[in-house]
């Protein structure tokens, strides 16, 4: 510290001097100009500073780096290593990541695995405890986490409190073993976030009562803005399967930016490889009419102070010198990025290599043999005949669904959930319509918030092919046609990721999205992710789970 108090007197040389910059003041929301001085990682001026080394920025910009403030790291479908070689170049530097995927498959084990897969790295990740698993009592997962178990991860540095709380009715009747996990994070002082797609009214104040304190599942502004009404954080969310920025733009106008973050939650790493992470949010935000500045505070500053993360999110006195220069704070195309005044990505080298972090010999055995299922055959897949069929209906760019009584199944396919984690034998079945398949069927092991075995197709034998190719890869993708494979992925890691690079899995994954759509997928949708989510029993308004149809 003596030194960073000596070079912003001036009494001795910053370690980087910024020379002719623009950056970002997210305290005044203006664009300034200034030489900026760096020590130690830190920044400790603005205006006349010597350097050691002093770069000439030419009149480009200097802006705090990203943070993603929800996400599902699993969803990248690779290691957290390969995920922070794919975001680092887009500007981002932290995220506040929700293991409750992994968790659901293995317990422990999972935050386990994510908590030493991303152990120093230029990518800081940071924890939520995930506090559904399973996410509804009635799922067949593969865990169960009490706050028992919950509790002595509060202790570590890098959790920064209680994941996304999908099980709004056990909040509002108090359930014991939820209120015990509310309240232990709150005794640690740590953040709750939110998960209530719909709660509005008194429930929604008896939810914020419990001391939940921001929600990602808004896709209407009426909704967002009672929540903020009510002294909630609202995250703005654009992912590959939810995106609501369009419907929330409003919310980057000046009356209600400082309450609101952003984030992806899910995100593919074609999307991330194609599209980037987070600058991909604040650009489009901004072809949306969305001031920049404000826009970017959501993705830095805002979400910096709501998690408590110190010292982060700003060009600003006394705070870490993680940052991006960028040509243009509307195009933000990123030239380089710099973590704790260290440059870790160039565009014209490319990103600084950094080791991969080390995972425990016998917790990686584990987590490579997660499939507990027996081999499937067509039959398991038949559907009863019936007079009147109910049928799940898809909502084209959306997670939620509708309930659908008919007796007309022929646009349909068929849709079956399998349990894979302790050998019950289970298998739900029912239709799906919007999908879009007119032909072969498509299988994924990524099926939320359980993670079992799901497969949609248009014959039972395609069906079986595609979802024993899975079993045998111990998780992945799977696509049949005329019973035989055109198309895998293997995901061994829990079922869920695996240790391709980044690049690797984006041109098999656009291969995969190739064929889905040549069988007739609906082109609007993501085949797999889209797919993944209506196991899922926390959102509205109909899902099918390994024992039926449950009503949500």
């Amino acid at each position: 510290m003596e030194n960073r108090i000596d070079s912003a007197l001036g009494y001795q040389k910053a370690d980087i001097v910024l020379r002719n910059a623009k950056y970002i003041n997210v305290f005044t929301n203006e664009l300034l100009d200034g030489d900026i001085a760096i020590k130690d990682g830190y920044f400790v001026g603005i205006g006349d500073y010597e350097g050691i080394t002093e770069i000439d920025l030419k009149g480009n910009t200097v802006i705090p780096s990203f943070i993603d403030g929800h996400i599902h790291l699993e969803s990248s479908i690779v290691s957290p290593y390969e995920f922070a070689r794919a975001t680092i170049p887009h500007g981002t530097t932290a995220v506040v990541a929700d293991p409750h995927e992994i968790a659901n498959v293995m317990g422990t084990d999972g935050i386990d695995y994510m908590l030493q897969s991303t152990e120093d790295m230029p990518l800081d990740v940071f924890l939520m405890l995930p506090s559904c698993v399973p996410a509804m009592p009635d799922d067949e997962n593969g865990a169960v986490l009490t706050h028992h178990e919950l509790v002595p991860y509060l202790r570590e540095k890098r959790v920064l409190g209680l994941g996304e709380v999908m099980n709004c009715p056990a909040v509002l009747n108090k359930d014991f073993e939820m209120i015990e996990k509310l309240t232990s994070t709150l005794a640690y002082g740590k953040k709750i976030d939110g998960h209530a797609p719909g709660v509005r009214g008194k429930a929604l104040n008896a939810y914020i009562t419990a001391g939940v304190t921001s929600d990602h599942e808004c896709t209407n502004l009426d909704e967002a803005l009672e929540k903020l009404r009510k002294g909630m954080w609202v995250i703005i969310r654009e992912g590959t399967a939810a995106k609501n920025l369009e419907a929330l733009i409003r919310l980057f106008d000046e009356k209600y930016h400082f309450r609101c973050m952003t984030c992806t939650d899910d995100k593919h790493p074609g999307d991330l490889y194609h599209d980037g992470h987070m600058d991909y949010i604040i650009k489009k935000a901004v072809s949306l009419g969305a001031n920049p500045i404000l826009a970017i505070k959501t993705a830095t500053i805002n979400t910096a102070k709501h998690f408590g993360i110190d010292n982060v999110g700003a060009i600003g006195i006394g705070y870490k010198a993680n940052f991006s220069i960028v040509d243009d704070i509307r195009a933000l195309n990123i030239l380089s990025v710099y973590k704790e005044g260290k440059e870790i990505y160039n565009k014209q080298t490319g990103l600084v290599p950094f080791e991969k972090p080390k995972v425990d010999k016998k917790l990686m055995l584990r987590i490579n043999h997660t499939f507990n299922i027996k081999e499937l055959k067509p039959s398991d897949f038949s559907i009863e005949k019936q007079d009147k069929y109910t049928v799940i209906g898809l909502h084209n760019k959306q997670i939620t669904t509708e309930k659908i009584v008919t007796s007309d199944v022929s646009d349909c396919v068929m849709l079956a959930v399998a349990e894979r984690h302790k050998g019950t034998g289970h298998i739900g079945k029912c239709y799906l319509s919007g999908y879009g398949l007119k032909k072969g069927a498509i299988a994924t092991s990524i099926a939320h918030d359980a993670h079992n075995l799901i497969v949609a197709g248009k014959t039972e034998e395609d069906m079986a092919v595609a979802a024993n190719c899975v079993r045998n890869n111990n998780g992945g993708f799977a696509i049949a046609l005329d019973g035989k494979i055109i198309g895998e992925l293997p995901l061994p890691l829990a079922g869920l990721m695996c240790d391709k690079s980044v690049e690797e899995v984006t041109e098999i994954m656009d291969n995969l999205h190739k064929t889905a759509a040549e069988l007739g997928v609906n082109p609007e949708i993501d085949p797999f992710m889209t797919l993944g989510f209506v196991s899922l029993t926390v959102i509205p308004e109909i899902r099918l789970t390994t024992t039926g149809i449950v009503e949500v």
